[in-house]
């Protein structure tokens, strides 16, 4: 599949219809594998020639047959990934996978199993401890992960292969930084809805792909430079899969510009490089264990040393306020929260503190929430 050259408009059509794409893409002969969360090594996949696809719900639809099987204390964004399973709108995966990073995701994967089988899955046990131990435990966790995907394609991974896998991630990486350093800007030359399109578009295409459309957005973007468009309060968003551009949307129609965001489908997943180590599965234990900031891996130390980096972004970036926005029943970020919110105060930063379903279907509660929040930023 050959992605157009629109840029940005390319990238809108894509959130709109991400399934369409990939059954596409699966009726080509293309094993499309489907992963929760920014701890799966996504290059282990591409290095096969298997396309990832990043599991989402859908947030302007109510749960329909999910609950039948899952308890209502778990995550809404896991019940909703999987109603959209049962309903069998995810019949073109050929596989799934899950790091360990909670335990709706842990169980998750078994259900599914059970009540709609693929032909491949696998569960990745992922350390909950930053340090040397947990960059070796995960590095050979990594191997047999490795070895799982040779034997579902039929073929070694080479090493130049994974290489040039790890490259091309690296390459989508760094676009996506360039493209976030537009948003310094004041007015920011791209808006924080157009970023969430873009980054919604490329978790279900290949990644070479991804980066042509990311070059193309660029280009897109340079040619804003000289238009007049008003100055909006700057906020940042903190939170977990936000997967759908309607919530950032709402947040900008209510006034504000969504500047930054520390997400799991944000910044969290490419801000920083895979850096090279002795050999390729050590770079990716290291860069999957030390380099990803969600609350689900505990680092033990001072506020300041576990959130100084969300105040480097909210400096660097000029922002006026934070949102935080968590989802009910997501044990990590409901532990991190209060602590969270305190350090941000006490260095200055008004935080809104939200707990929703991951819904919008409360549209007009989250747009008086939201509305009063920027009104306070002047």
């Amino acid at each position: 599949m050959t992605i157009s050259s629109r840029g940005l408009e390319h990238t809108w059509e894509l959130c709109q219809d991400r399934m369409g794409y990939a059954r596409v893409m699966a009726s080509q002969g293309k094993k499309v594998i489907g992963y929760f969360c920014c701890y799966t090594p996504v290059e282990l996949m591409t290095a096969l020639d298997l396309v990832p696809y990043r599991i989402g719900g859908r947030i302007d639809e109510p749960i329909k047959e999910a609950d039948a099987y899952l308890e209502t204390c778990v995550c809404s964004y896991v019940r909703s990934a999987f109603d959209l399973a049962i309903r069998g709108e995810y019949d073109f995966l050929h596989g799934l996978v899950v790091p360990h990073t909670c335990d709706a995701m842990w169980r998750i994967l078994n259900i599914w199993k059970l009540h709609k089988p693929l032909d491949y899955t696998y569960f990745i046990e992922v350390p909950h401890m930053v340090g040397p131990s947990s960059c070796h435990f995960l590095q050979q966790e990594l191997k047999l992960f490795k070895k799982s995907l040779e034997q579902l394609v039929g073929r070694k991974v080479t090493d130049e292969a994974l290489g040039e896998a790890i490259d091309t991630h690296n390459r989508a990486r760094a676009l996506l930084q360039k493209i976030y350093q537009y948003r310094k800007a004041d007015p920011p030359l791209i808006s924080g809805t157009e970023i969430a399109r873009v980054l919604i578009a490329g978790r279900g295409i290949p990644v070479e792909e991804f980066n042509e459309l990311l070059l193309q957005v660029i280009h897109d973007i340079r040619t804003r430079e000289s238009e007049p468009r008003g100055k909006k309060p700057r906020v940042l968003i903190y939170g977990g899969e936000v997967d759908d551009p309607a919530i950032i949307e709402l947040i900008e129609e209510c006034g504000a510009a969504v500047v930054m965001d520390d997400l799991c489908t944000g910044s969290r997943s490419f801000w920083e490089l895979v850096k090279p180590q002795e050999n390729a599965m050590e770079s990716l234990a290291a860069h999957y264990v030390d380099d990803i900031r969600c609350p689900r891996t505990c680092r033990p130390g001072k506020p300041e040393e576990r959130f100084l980096y969300l105040v480097d972004f909210a400096r660097d970036f000029n922002v006026q306020g934070i949102i935080l926005y968590l989802y009910r029943f997501c044990d990590g970020h409901a532990l991190e929260a209060p602590g969270l919110k305190a350090y941000l105060n006490r260095e200055g930063f008004p935080v809104l503190h939200l707990e929703e379903e991951y819904t919008l279907l409360t549209k007009g509660q989250l747009r008086t929430r939201f509305q009063a929040f920027i009104e306070t930023l002047g």
